[in-house]
């Protein structure tokens, strides 16, 4: 695999297609001179994130996993006028190093932070009769994967995006005997996005500065409704 020939293309259509942005380059710094894992999305996959959220016209959206806060300015600054967004952060200090993000960015109004294992704070938000989201974004520990798209499912209407990153795995995914218990997250996942009735989704694999992955998107459909 030429990684380094998928990263020049990278560079060349983020170059083109992706403005630059002192919030966001400041973000990326920030995390890495932090010590913060190289976990956030590309900047191609953020603007993705960005239009598909701005294409739904969104007004509520929630993130599982916010790391420093990158994916989560995407996001943000794609919200319909008015809307809010909660993302979900185990890590205090990263959740204080996306805080300081996202404040920077000016996102301290409709963005909340929530601080906790993310299947604690899915259960409050269902308990306080939290949601409907427009937009469900999963990246936190892919083992949990199962766990946080039931959750999402109660989080969700008819027509709400679910969006799961890192499926693809560098191929791993296709394994079904690996022992990587994130992988088989991912299998549990994917075999849940193919046989819920609610849910018609597709895979979209990518090559790029994050090696070799993918994206989940699926649409939520009525509770009657088989979507093919």
């Amino acid at each position: 695999m030429d990684y380094s020939k998928w990263k020049s293309v990278d560079d060349y259509l983020s170059g083109m297609l992706v403005p630059d942005d002192p919030f966001l380059t400041e973000t990326l710094q920030t995390n890495a001179l932090a010590g913060l894992p190289a976990y956030d999305v590309s900047p191609l996959q953020g603007r993705l994130l960005y239009l598909l959220a701005k294409a739904i016209e969104a007004k509520s959206i929630l993130e599982i996993g916010t790391l420093g806060g990158y994916s989560t300015i995407w996001l943000a600054r794609a919200l319909s006028s008015g809307g809010r967004l909660i993302t979900l952060e185990r890590n205090p200090d990263y959740a204080e190093i996306a805080r300081r993000n996202l404040d920077r960015a000016g996102f301290s109004g409709p963005v909340e932070i929530r601080l906790g294992p993310a299947a604690q704070s899915l259960a409050q938000l269902v308990s306080e009769g939290n949601g409907p989201f427009d937009l469900i974004f999963i990246d936190a520990d892919k083992a949990n994967n199962p766990e946080y798209l039931g959750w999402s499912l109660k989080l969700s209407h008819a027509g709400t995006v679910i969006i799961g990153d890192n499926v693809v795995r560098n191929g791993d995914v296709a394994d079904p005997t690996t022992p990587d218990p994130c992988v088989q997250g991912v299998r549990r996942f994917i075999d849940l996005l193919a046989t819920n009735p609610r849910l018609s989704s597709t895979v979209i694999q990518t090559v790029g500065c994050k090696g070799y992955d993918g994206f989940a998107i699926a649409l939520v459909g009525p509770e009657s409704l088989n979507i093919i």
